[in-house]
């Protein structure tokens, strides 16, 4: 027959497992290292390369002096790149453990 402390340790132990959704040691931070590393690329892909354009390619205004030297390869004045950035999609953090304990997070 099992002890009250006996039964206190199995709950916490059962309550840790369920928290991570039943996954093994080390899967919970590798989702979260998957995640933050499709968040790198997609920021590292929206990045210009490259020349600077002296007029913007969609409204051919000037595009300043200071942006081009903070930005290289920017092709774009700031007000068309924050119309651009309006439509683009954010990063969806998405549940990558299928759990459904992970999802109600």
């Amino acid at each position: 027959m099992l002890c009250a402390a006996d039964l206190q340790n199995n709950f916490l132990l059962l309550r840790e497992k369920m928290a991570v959704g039943w996954s093994r040691d080390g899967a919970v931070q590798e989702q979260i290292d998957a995640t933050v590393a499709d968040a790198v690329d997609l920021a590292r892909s929206r990045l210009s390369e490259g020349e600077s354009s002296i007029l913007c390619e969609e409204c051919e205004s000037l595009i300043t002096e200071g942006r081009r030297k903070a930005l290289p390869g920017v092709r774009l004045c700031i007000v068309c790149q924050s119309e651009l950035e309006k439509h683009q999609t954010s990063i969806n953090y998405f549940n990558r453990s299928g759990s459904k304990d992970s999802q109600l997070k």
